[in-house]
């Protein structure tokens, strides 16, 4: 019998990224390569071989494509310096793998995390900046419900 819900819950996940921000859909991309990688590690608890080669895979995968959409020309340093990062990440990761090493999935977390927290702080800070801003004009903000709650995206209307 297949699962009522999991045509909604991809429903769901469909539309939450199809309305987030740019700064969100970075975000959720790091989360989920954690995400991933924390699966990574509780398969290598639980003797599952191949599900710590998927989630592990999963979570590269995500890695490469941040690595792939880095504008280098136009991002200068910073971008040459996670290109550096996800190059390292995508090494350490490979020990996942190679030596069944949980160490490895925690320190590639560890290196994701805070780029995960400095995205979420900027889409907070975009969400917060435009909220004021439609404010000032009188018109509900970005994100921002008539009392000036953060909520997920709305668009302004005059």
């Amino acid at each position: 019998m297949s699962n009522p819900y999991g045509a909604s819950a991809q429903t769901y996940r469909i539309q939450s990224v199809m309305t987030a921000s740019a700064a969100q859909r970075v975000a959720m991309l790091y989360d989920r390569a954690i995400t991933w990688l924390q699966e990574a590690k509780a398969a290598i608890a639980r003797g599952d071989v191949k599900a710590r080669h998927d989630a592990n895979n999963h979570a590269g995968e995500i890695i490469i494509h941040l690595q792939a959409t880095l504008d280098l020309e136009k991002g200068g340093e910073i971008a040459a310096n996670l290109s550096r990062l996800y190059r390292f990440m995508l090494n350490r990761m490979i020990q996942i793998d190679l030596r069944n090493d949980a160490n490895a999935a925690d320190d590639v977390i560890g290196l994701l995390r805070p780029l995960s927290e400095a995205w979420h702080a900027l889409d907070a800070q975009i969400v917060a900046e435009a909220g004021a801003s439609g404010r000032a004009s009188g018109q509900q903000g970005y994100g921002q419900n008539a009392t000036g709650g953060a909520y997920s995206r709305v668009s302004a209307t005059a």
